[in-house]
């Protein structure tokens, strides 16, 4: 059972029993984002704390603080860092007045001595601070360029007022509201400080593994966000790097991949779980799929220490930008995505899950520099469509799919032909698209991919589309001539009654009759749309929706059955 030690302490108590030992902000912690918004909503709760309730005797939560001892006896703070953080800064800027004020008032030399130990190691006897760079708290945060400002300002209580960083930004605050509480409230200002070091209360839960703090943290957590698996995987790599150089240059290639990130729109942790398929892929692993953070630790992070591991994640990030951002790859990349496989992306985009991204990405690692990549590419994609689609119409779920993923991804790896074991029956299809295939989350990437199958289609579609119903969900039995209520809730959902179409065309289109729709549609880039605007018929009937339902399984089915060998 994993051990817990969890108490009420105020901010004196939290700190002066923490002498010879500090709060470590460990390496796979986020940087210090609290702005001055965040610490005037601080200072107001406190003010207002002071002014109200403090005199009753209630305390006022802070929250709470996970941590655990670490193999030097410190504290790592797993959950709380912002707030100990910007209560640090305030407890500086205290003192900061303080220094300004009488040295030889007893009131001014008690305060002194009851701060000092929050953030300094002082005199066990004295209470004073003899040396001010023995901080009590030390950020070890990987990307924060800020760290040495923290500790400066802790150090000096001096700070630059045109700097930019939160640090310095928040302490300012802090600074001023001190003095202007001190000025328009002298008689109070030092109450104040008793308040906040005595009826400030934190709860501190010491756990004995930093996987105990984690698990506890993840539980507890309802405010802002947990810390992803790759923060963890940041500081492993972080703390097998030995050479201070060659963690300057980690430092900028993790800030280079969380930037490469954010313009793809896909997080860091996406990154290394496409990465993880990747290494099951070279070690022909198949087994059952572990969580992110599972699967690293298992090796102890041996594959997190590996050289070529940044480089590979930032090609590999790239590529993901370059399709997800509709980016034409630079000349230094090596490699092209042609319309054609930007199509196919387009569809995979809209299935149900995200594995299919994995056979993708062990492709492009394993084939970016040769000269027939696109074209690969291509031969890959249309299998995966038709694998994926195909299954997921039958059996709409991952376990349908899975050992197929870590089968191509393998065969890929191993540069092998991937075999699939499917049979198709076209009777049993189109009965299933026609009759029995209710789900509408596959529904849309069938509808674009058959918008691409048109021969005409020779443009992207718009990343961001709507389905058109060209009988209207809503109409009038006085309007739509051949049409019941009946009728119309059979026939609405077919296939053979949707289409993509642009979303500012589609809002114009609304619900009205086919024969006025279709000025509308010659309106449109896509040519399934152009089509039905050429149509000399003002009426759409069953027929219509019957007829374009066999074309539109059709289709799809041929190309299934085309591009699943």
């Amino acid at each position: 059972m994993p051990e817990l030690h969890v108490s009420k302490k105020n901010i004196s108590k939290l700190f002066s029993e923490m002498q010879n030992r500090k709060f470590i902000i460990p390496e796979f912690q986020r940087p210090y984002k609290w702005d001055i918004e965040l610490c005037e909503t601080l200072w107001n709760d406190i003010e207002d704390f002071a002014a109200n309730d403090a005199d009753s005797g209630s305390d006022y939560f802070l929250g709470t603080i996970v941590s655990y001892l670490n193999e030097n006896k410190h504290l790592e703070i797993i959950d709380g860092q912002q707030r100990i953080t910007s209560f640090l800064l305030l407890l500086r800027a205290f003192y900061r007045k303080l220094e300004d004020m009488d040295q030889n008032s007893p009131d001014v030399i008690g305060l002194k001595n009851q701060i000092a130990p929050c953030i300094w190691d002082v005199d066990k006897i004295s209470q004073i601070v003899s040396d001010k760079t023995k901080i009590r708290i030390q950020s070890l945060v990987v990307t924060e360029d800020d760290n040495k400002t923290f500790h400066k300002i802790l150090e000096t209580g001096d700070f630059l007022n045109a700097a930019e960083d939160n640090y310095s930004k928040n302490f300012g605050f802090f600074k001023r509201k001190c003095d202007e509480y001190a000025k328009n409230n002298p008689l109070e200002w030092k109450h104040l400080c008793i308040i906040i070091l005595q009826q400030c209360i934190i709860l501190p839960i010491e756990c004995d593994s930093s996987e105990t703090a984690l698990r506890i943290f993840s539980t507890l957590n309802d405010r802002g966000l947990p810390l992803a698996d790759s923060d963890v995987f940041k500081a492993e790599i972080y703390k097998s790097i030995g050479d201070v150089e060659k963690r300057k240059v980690f430092t900028e290639d993790w800030n280079d991949l969380t930037q490469l990130c954010r313009q793809a729109n896909i997080t860091i942790d996406d990154v290394f779980r496409y990465y993880m398929h990747i290494i099951r892929a070279r070690h022909n692993d198949s087994s059952k799929e572990v969580g992110l953070r599972k699967f690293y630790a298992a090796s102890k992070y041996i594959y997190l220490k590996a050289p070529e591991l940044m480089n590979e994640l930032l090609i590999l990030a790239n590529f993901w930008l370059n399709v997800n951002a509709r980016k034409e790859p630079s000349f230094d990349d090596g490699y092209a995505i042609s319309p054609d496989a930007r199509k196919y992306f387009h569809c995979l985009a809209w299935y149900p899950n995200e594995y299919w991204k994995y056979p993708v990405s062990v492709f492009f690692l394993k084939n970016r520099t040769i000269d027939t990549f696109d074209e690969n590419l291509c031969v890959l994609l249309k299998k995966l469509i038709s694998v994926l689609f195909f299954k997921f119409i039958f059996s709409p779920s991952i376990n349908a799919i899975r050992d197929d993923i870590y089968n191509a991804y393998i065969s890929i790896q191993n540069m092998r032909k991937w075999e699939t074991s499917i049979s198709i029956n076209g009777e049993i299809f189109f009965k299933r698209m026609t009759d029995e295939f209710t789900s509408p989350k596959i529904s849309r990437a069938l509808i674009l991919l058959n918008a691409y199958l048109n021969p005409g289609q020779n443009i992207l579609i718009p990343e961001t589309f709507d389905i058109e119903h060209i009988f209207p969900r809503k109409w009038q039995d006085t309007n739509y001539n051949g049409w019941n209520y009946n009728d119309a809730q059979i026939y609405l959902e077919h296939f053979g009654n949707k289409i993509v179409l642009e979303k500012k065309l589609n809002i114009q289109a609304g619900n009205g009759y086919f024969g006025v729709k279709k000025a509308r549609y010659a309106n449109s880039k896509i040519a399934t749309i152009l089509e039905l605007s050429k149509l000399s018929q003002n009426d759409w009937l069953k027929k219509d929706i019957e007829d374009r339902d066999k074309k539109f399984i059709s289709e799809i089915l041929s190309f299934i059955k085309q591009n699943i060998i």
